[in-house]
Formats: structure tokens, sequence, C-alpha cells
């Protein structure tokens, strides 16, 4: 699970960071409002702990920017306990609101469960064309025909199929799916690509994931459009 920390405060968030750590989750910390918010938009998070009082953009303003966008669950961080502070930022879009000094412990169980309600909302299975992707199961099938994915090839056709029709940058690809900075000299993105095309349209007339030069890859059936390669009677093992 990826998390957003947007804490200035640097023991606290150094504190979450480890300690979620320790607990399995990916995180990324942000010591602003203004650097949470392109975070938060660019990247795609299970959850976002997010403080109230930080440098640059408060906590409410980061809220409402990021709502105009994406619905990402966020729990909000207050050393104030004061009931209107606690409905302007409920009122804003947050999904929960946690007061300084807090529990660890009620921190985890309050960011699992608007995990597992966010997930309730997604839906579990994707369809592009013929391709399904069942995000429970972690199975992926094409016309029918079960695909042999990698567990990091099956985490690159899930991001693509959950942002089908939209261009991923490099960039974007590489911290989703690896957590890594992408570095120019490294070309695992385009190993990657090269390995899930081959696997999930080499078989196929028509073509899934494209190039588009310059800006990334996008997942979509466009209508017309087969590429080089096999008929559709050449289909992957079952």
């Amino acid at each position: 699970m990826k998390l957003l920390i947007v804490e200035d405060e640097v023991k606290t968030a150094d504190y979450l960071r480890d300690g979620l750590a320790e607990q399995g989750w990916t995180v990324d910390v942000a010591r602003d409002g203004v650097s949470g918010l392109h975070l938060a938009r660019e990247l795609d998070y299970d959850v976002i702990v997010l403080d109230v009082m930080l440098p640059g953009m408060d906590g409410f303003a980061v809220l409402r920017e990021l709502r105009a966008r994406k619905q990402t669950p966020v729990i909000m961080l207050t050393a104030r306990d004061r009931v209107d502070d606690r409905v302007h930022g409920l009122g804003a879009g947050a999904d929960d609101y946690l007061v300084k000094p807090f529990s660890f412990i009620e921190l985890l169980a309050r960011l699992q469960a608007l995990v597992r309600r966010g997930r309730q909302q997604e839906p579990t299975e994707l369809q592009i064309g013929d391709l399904s992707v069942n995000l429970i199961a972690r199975r992926a099938h094409r016309d029918g025909c079960r695909l042999d994915l990698t567990g990091k090839e099956f985490a690159l056709l899930a991001l693509l199929a959950q942002r089908r029709g939209q261009i991923l940058s490099k960039t974007v690809i590489a911290a989703q799916v690896w957590d890594i900075n992408f570095d120019s000299h490294t070309n695992v993105v385009e190993v990657a690509i090269k390995r899930l095309r081959t696997k999930i349209d080499g078989p196929f007339r028509d073509k899934l994931l494209h190039t588009v030069r310059g800006m990334g890859y996008v997942l979509e059936a466009r209508e017309g459009e087969h590429g080089e390669g096999p008929s559709p009677s050449g289909r992957a093992s079952v």
C-alpha cells in the first residue's frame, strides 16, 4: 500500500514514515503544502495523511485543490481540537480527522479502514477491449486466455489499466511500480514495457499497449489499429 504524508514537523513525519514502513507501507513525505499537492495530483496513493498547518499552502487549501481532480482518501491531522476545524476539514472533503497527539495504533487502524473503504468503491475487474484484469485475484486474461505475468508485470499492467486512455510518463510509471525516481540512464521502464507488450499484444492481432513518442505509454483499444503480428489464432497459453 502506498501512502503520502504531508507534514512539516520533521520528527512527526519521520516517526510516521518509519513506523508505517515497518508495517509494510510504501511512504512518501512532503514538507509543505505545495509539494504535497503536486505529489498527490501526479501519483496514485491509497491514502494521504495531511497536516492542517503547513508552510506555503495550508492543509485545507491542499484538500480543496486535490478534490477538484482526485478522490484519494485523506485523513487530516491537527494540533487544535476545535470543532470548527474538524467541520471545515470534513466539509472540504476529508475522510477522517485526528487530533495531535494521537496513538500510532489508532492512526494505523484508521488508515487501514480508509483503504478498505476506498477499495470497496473501486471496480475490481477492468476491461480494455478483449483484455480483462482482475485486481483482487491478480490475474489477467486476453480473449479468454490467461496471461503468464510476473508480479511487476502485473503491477505495471494494473497501473496502465486503472488509468486506461491516459498517457503515463516513464517518471510516473517508475514511481508507481518500482517506487523510484526515474533516472534517464536507467531503462527499467522500457524493458518492462517491452516484456509486457510481448505478452499482452504479441500473440494478438489488435494491439492495446501503445507508445506515444516523447510522452510515455497508454493502454487503450484503438479501432482499426492492428499493427504487425500474428493473426488472432495465435494465442497465449491458458
